[in-house]
């Protein structure tokens, strides 16, 4: 079981958290959003987060809340993030960018715990022989995972349920500069089982699943019912030759080891890793943020 957490990402950091919340700053902007794993006490004071603070999500109920400004600032912004941390380049694009915005539901769009597969995608892609790997991104939100797929060159298929965060997915790709991601609005499980039927191949997949979530033609998602079935189809998808896949949960409870127990023993080879991702804090706090596996034959 493995650690990871970002290393080297100027425009983002976790300041603090506590009494379920987190303190963040995004680029020259602190928020205050809430925080369900952060059960202990902060280390600054409130008084301390109040001074620092930009902008607080006051939730109005699970699902839905406010943004509360204590100081100006835009509801839109862009920042960046330098792929393993590598100056971008003509022969190396290593820059992706995000347009960041002010939810009804605390996210401002980006989850940053995620930039360390971000670098495994870039690294695993330019390691392969293949001239040009294609790469499939499953509930890809946003497109962090996408951006940093085609950024290495990949032919890049984005599939996520929710229309407005895959145009959301596409100006994140034009502020980086990229272009011909394939953008698919689409129920991921009736898309795999389509590509299933099709015979194809992927040389990366990616699966970052909610714990509950709708397709855009009302189909039901549940983590632990559906993601055994949904795991065993994206496995015949995988290129034989070369390939990495990286699946995260985020759901509170759910084990490493289950993502361990549903890949078959063939793939479970010396790159084959599970572990934990988390936040450190400049308070000297850290902050889990979800489990995944990640293996890859380069």
């Amino acid at each position: 079981m493995i650690l990871l957490t970002p290393q080297h990402w100027k425009d983002y950091e976790l300041i603090d958290c506590g009494n379920f919340e987190k303190l963040e700053r995004f680029g020259k902007y602190i928020t205050i959003r809430p925080e369900p794993q952060a059960v202990w006490d902060p280390v600054y004071s409130t008084e301390e987060w109040n001074n620092m603070t930009h902008i607080k999500f006051v939730p109005r109920s699970s699902t839905a809340g406010d943004w509360k400004k204590l100081k100006q600032m835009p509801d839109q912004w862009v920042i960046e993030y330098l792929l393993g941390g590598i100056p971008h380049s003509k022969s190396f694009h290593s820059r992706i960018a995000f347009r960041l915005g002010l939810t009804s539901f605390k996210h401002v769009g980006i989850f940053p715990e995620q930039s360390v597969n971000w670098d495994y995608i870039s690294e695993s892609l330019r390691k392969m022989k293949t001239p040009q790997p294609k790469v499939l991104n499953l509930f890809a939100y946003t497109g962090g995972a996408s951006l940093a797929a085609a950024a290495a060159g990949a032919e890049t298929y984005h599939v996520d349920s929710i229309k407005q965060v895959v145009t959301w997915g596409n100006q994140n790709m034009e502020l980086s500069e990229l272009k011909d991601i394939r953008w698919v609005v689409e129920d991921a499980m009736k898309f795999v089982l389509r590509e299933v039927k099709r015979g194809k191949k992927y040389n990366g997949i990616i699966l970052d699943p909610p714990a509950y979530g709708h397709g855009p033609k009302g189909e039901k998602w549940k983590l632990e019912g559906q993601i055994n079935d949904l795991v065993k189809n994206v496995l015949q998808l995988l290129d034989e030759k070369e390939h990495f896949l990286i699946m995260n949960t985020y759901s509170l409870g759910f084990s490493g080891l289950i993502l361990e127990n549903m890949i078959p023993e063939k793939f479970r080879k010396k790159d084959f890793n599970i572990g934990e991702l988390y936040l450190h804090a400049r308070s000297g706090v850290k902050l889990p943020l979800g489990v995944f596996t990640r293996f890859r034959n380069v």
